[in-house]
């Protein structure tokens, strides 16, 4: 039974499937919208949103100090710094007034090779 199990395994590795989901995450920020699959949007949400709240941590803050502890956490998290340049400088911004809900996940049909759910994940 998979009671209070978190998260889902998608047949990988935990390395693997760490490295997957910081990679569509990552892809996110710099693009603003991908195609991936449906479960891998499901995923990859929750990461993306708690990387914008960091992000916002840091634009509200005065102190040095926690605009620079947010964003090594962030680093620690997307492994890319133009990437959390970008998050930091760009994305994190047009969201100051929002209270969560950054990320939208818009069902786009099927993968034709194995018939897939493709989603559309892009940033509201």
């Amino acid at each position: 039974m998979r009671h209070r199990v978190a998260g889902r395994k998608f047949n990988r590795t935990s390395a693997h499937r760490e490295a997957m989901l910081r990679n569509v995450v990552s892809n996110l920020f710099e693009h603003g919208r991908i195609s991936t699959t449906v479960p891998k949007a499901k995923e990859a949400r929750s990461l993306a949103e708690k990387c914008i709240t960091l992000a916002k941590k840091a634009a509200a803050s005065d102190d040095p100090a926690v605009k620079l502890h947010c964003r090594r956490q962030a680093l620690k998290k997307l492994h890319r710094t133009q990437v959390v340049k970008q998050l930091f400088e760009e994305v994190a911004p047009r969201y100051t007034d929002r209270q969560g809900g950054y990320t939208r996940i818009l069902r786009a049909g099927f993968r034709l090779g194995d018939n897939a759910p493709i989603a559309l994940f892009e940033l509201v």
